[in-house]
């Protein structure tokens, strides 16, 4: 890989790094608030106020995100390979400024929240880890494979499987909450938003239970796939084409 891929590479970590050490502060102070003797399940419901504020936090975070990435891709394919990378330094990261600041979590298999909409996604911390390491891995080979040869794409039956994937994944984080749901509402309420009322005092009953590791697996292999089916095929390009100059 060339040096200017690995100086953008090294700044655009540093920036993930960075945001992540911002984005850790952040949570530290808010658990200080409301979870002083330590963050545990079932959640306690913050103030309006402060809600609207960290929506905007969290949105302003992935414009960030996205900025960096819009600035240093020369096209889209690289624009979208350094969103995911600097997406996934930060994610690493976050957990391990928790770890350092927080002495928290307890362990890769302790349970975390990880997005609100359109439900609550719950999981175990190594779960969304393990995603990020897929992502880097991702990103490093499209940046990779375009440095070999600008026109290296993702086709339509690979974006397919890598869109699949990721919406099986995706399941498995709202299993479990779908599943607290169900307890209380019938099928039709839960898809209708009938309950969207009363969703922050049924978020303060709710303490996950399990996490569905089968529908997950089956989403990381099902992306695996769809990346390595990418790697393959424009590599095959690379090797012929490298073939012809000779």
């Amino acid at each position: 890989m060339k040096n200017k891929f690995v100086k953008i590479l090294f700044w655009i970590t540093l920036f993930g790094i960075a945001m992540a050490f911002i984005e850790t502060s952040v949570v530290s102070y808010l658990r200080n608030l409301y979870y002083p003797e330590g963050f545990s399940f079932p959640l306690k419901i913050i103030e309006e106020q402060i809600g609207t504020i960290e929506f905007f936090r969290e949105f302003a975070t992935i414009v960030m995100l996205i900025s960096v990435a819009v600035i240093v891709g020369k096209n889209k394919l690289q624009q979208f390979a350094y969103f995911i990378y600097a997406f996934a330094i930060w994610d690493i990261f976050y957990y391990i400024f928790l770890k350092i600041i927080l002495n928290w979590p307890e362990s890769l298999l302790t349970f975390d929240v990880l997005f609100l909409i359109p439900v609550t996604w719950v999981g175990p911390i190594i779960a969304p880890i393990v995603c990020s390491i897929t992502m880097i891995f991702f990103a490093l080979s499209i940046i990779y494979l375009q440095d070999k040869n600008m026109s290296v794409k993702i086709k339509i039956n690979e974006s397919l499987i890598l869109i699949v994937g990721s919406i099986i994944v995706v399941i498995s984080f709202l299993v479990d909450y779908l599943r607290f749901l169900s307890n209380k509402f019938s099928f039709y309420e839960i898809l209708t938003y009938s309950w969207a009322s009363e969703a922050n005092k049924i978020l303060e009953q709710y303490t996950p239970e399990k996490f569905n590791w089968l529908i997950f697996i089956v989403g990381m292999l099902i992306i695996f796939i769809g990346i390595v089916k990418f790697i393959i095929r424009n590599g095959y390009l690379y090797i012929n084409k490298a073939k012809s100059f000779k």
